[in-house]
């Protein structure tokens, strides 16, 4: 163990985090660890590296185990110095020997017979050499530029750079620093796409273990073999990532209430025989004895759920026409870079774009100009009938600081009821007598919330969204994902969550060379091809270096510029053979999954049976069985999906 808690209970006031929560980390563990917002999540962070004490319990930590915490609070931290000087702040140790090799050798040359200052002078470079510390600045400027810092960058002062890259600086430091454990809260908030993908591939190798509190769930999918849920004042344990949670945590639930439902039928019943025949002298004993077997029994708990199944619905008043944006020749220039220069592109009805790539491409600025919130060169062209509603970080000065959330929305004029508005808040974290608070006593995260709440009621056709999951919870994230793929209208977005996008859109706009680049499909599809499109440009340079420039100009000769296609294509028998082979497998794992069906059934019925609750062991031999076999489902489930996506690359080739 490197780290943990041993019976913690930590209150906040009246206010239980956790009761009685025991929590090992073990090295090589990626820990997810999640809850709903206000659970406790970043203060149990706090809890286990000792800023905050328990009332109950204890902390444990071994003797030589290193944490690094990443966290909000840091941002505090401010210096002159560059962000290369900052970042090599984690090679104290390295730091320290230069300065003192550096002395010694000064010495050394005032005193070149002193045999004492030259093994001392030896021993520091030996040392120096054993922490790597020769290539300390090569790492430094590697984490630096996986993050998003360009060359010219890593010179400039730590205090130039806004929050979100200081808080990247940090998080390089504290990579470079290796410690056993890594704490970081909400790490992705601060990155662009590109960076969070570098931090994905860093992260999977890292040695140390890491704890990520995240409301990404596609990172998370990628990057934990371990989840730890913050529920009701308990810490829940799932092996596997996320998507596994997910499944998992739904059947746990189904579970207990089933066993709860069936417990409780079977107390009732025991209870009707003891009233009925505690009086009645043959059967008082008996009744006697049925008493003190419930009063024994482990009682299982109701399903409590935290919050509502509510769904985020939204309507457009009118039907825009086919196009409702056009660019033509669109450029955009600031002093130091062009984003734009020439650029055009349409925005049709029912389009749901994302605009993805690196943070500076000019994301934010391309949908201003979209909004008519920018100016640029070039002509933008507005559809007919468009109603449109645009949300961004600065729309929040345009709030009335004196109104409370609820009449802050009253007045979007949507005709939708107090307590149709009041269950929409909820979905925004709103709930209970906050909707009463008045706009001006808000966080900054608060406001971003109500603003997009007034977007998503706004009844517009064309939605215009920066970073619209900012400041929400992955459950909140997954209603507003849920309620976009219905929306009847058009949505240009740009979000740096990648399961929010894989969700909404059906379209990715990049932006490349000051041109936009249009890409007609959904997230993945996108990342396939993009993938595909740098196996061929890798292919085709290997191609060219191993062809002689002789050579090239003997085929230039021989082949005509424009080829024809070719027709009569040979059949590949092994092709043939492997696409045969795979989709037996296919069936045969079909049918597995089918006679497993079957048999969770069988069990299921079993589960139902009352008399099961009054054993306590059989209930649980009966529930591992049903939990194995919903494994061996997902197993299965998980080989066919390989097994399909195999057979379609064989059957494209």
């Amino acid at each position: 163990m490197l780290i943990g808690l041993q019976n913690v209970t930590f209150e906040f006031g009246a206010r239980v985090i956790v009761s009685e929560a025991t929590w090992h980390i073990q090295p090589g563990e990626r820990i997810g660890l999640i809850g709903y917002n206000g659970t406790g999540k970043s203060t149990l962070l706090k809890v286990l590296v000792g800023q905050l004490t328990p009332s109950k319990g204890t902390v444990e930590k071994g003797r030589d185990t290193t944490i690094g915490y990443l966290h909000q609070d840091l941002l505090s931290f401010d210096t002159s110095e560059s962000i290369t000087e900052v970042a090599l702040g984690a090679f104290e140790r390295v730091r320290e020997l230069e300065k003192e090799v550096e002395k010694l050798g000064q010495e050394l040359e005032a005193n070149p017979e002193d045999n004492d200052l030259l093994i001392k002078y030896t021993d520091a470079l030996h040392e120096i050499d054993l922490l790597d510390g020769y290539n300390i600045n090569h790492k430094a400027e590697e984490v630096l530029h996986g993050l998003g810092f360009t060359a010219k960058d890593l010179s400039r002062p730590y205090l130039e750079f806004s929050g979100g890259w200081r808080m990247r600086v940090l998080l390089a430091k504290m990579i470079l620093q290796q410690p056993d454990v890594l704490l970081l809260d909400e790490p992705t908030n601060h990155l662009d796409l590109p960076s969070i993908e570098w931090l994905e591939k860093y992260l999977i190798h890292y040695k140390g273990s890491v704890v990520i509190v995240s409301h990404d769930k596609y990172f998370l999918n990628k990057m934990v073999n371990k989840i730890v849920e913050v529920y009701q004042q308990q810490l829940n344990f799932y092996t596997g990532d996320y998507e596994y949670y997910e499944i998992e945590k739904e059947q746990r639930v189904e579970i207990q209430q089933r066993a709860f439902e069936n417990q409780q039928d079977y107390i009732k019943q025991q209870e009707k025989f003891i009233e009925r025949f505690k009086a009645k002298a043959s059967k008082a004993a008996q009744a006697q004895s049925i008493q003190k077997r419930l009063d024994r029994l482990d009682v299982i708990e109701d399903v409590q759920i935290e919050r509502p199944n509510i769904r985020i619905n939204f309507a457009v008043d009118k039907t825009p026409g086919k196009v409702l944006v056009d660019l033509k020749g669109i450029g955009k220039s600031f002093p130091n870079v062009t984003i734009l220069d020439n650029a055009f592109a349409e925005i049709e009805r029912g389009d749901k774009i994302a605009l993805i790539g690196a943070n500076g491409k000019g994301k934010s600025t391309l949908l201003r100009i979209v909004a008519g919130m920018e100016k640029f060169e070039g002509e933008r062209v507005w559809g007919h009938n468009v109603d449109e509603s645009f949300y961004a970080q600065h729309q929040l000065e345009s709030l009335n600081l004196n109104n409370t959330i609820l009449q802050e929305v009253q007045e979007c004029g949507t005709k939708k009821t107090d307590l149709e508005l009041r269950a929409l808040l909820g979905c925004f974290l709103f709930g209970g007598d906050e909707i009463d608070k008045r706009i001006k006593v808000l966080s900054g995260g608060e406001k971003a919330r109500v603003a997009l709440t007034k977007t998503i009621i706004s009844k517009a056709n064309f939605l215009m969204l920066d970073e619209p999951t900012n400041h929400l919870d992955m459950v909140t994230v997954e209603l507003l994902a849920d309620a976009l793929t219905k929306y009847d209208g058009t949505i240009i977005l740009v979000s740096h969550d990648r399961f929010f996008i894989s969700k909404t859109a059906n379209k990715i706009w990049e932006i490349e060379d000051e041109k936009i680049i249009e890409f007609k499909g959904g997230y993945q599809e996108w990342l396939e091809w993009k993938e595909r499109m740098a196996k061929q440009k890798t292919n085709a340079t290997d191609a060219t270096k191993s062809v002689s420039p002789k050579e090239e100009k003997k085929q230039a000769k021989q082949e005509p510029v424009t080829k024809a296609p070719v027709v009569n294509v040979p059949i590949d028998k092994d092709l043939q053979k492997q696409i045969q082979k795979l989709q037996r497998a296919l069936a045969q794992i079909e049918h597995n999954i089918e006679t497993l069906q079957k048999e969770k059934i069988a069990i299921e019925l079993q589960m139902a049976d009352p008399a099961i609750y009054s054993d306590t062991q059989q209930f649980h031999v009966v529930e591992k069985s049903y939990q194995d076999k919903n494994a061996l489902i997902r197993s299965m489930n998980k080989e066919y999906e390989i097994a399909f996506n195999d057979l379609l690359i064989l059957e494209s080739k």
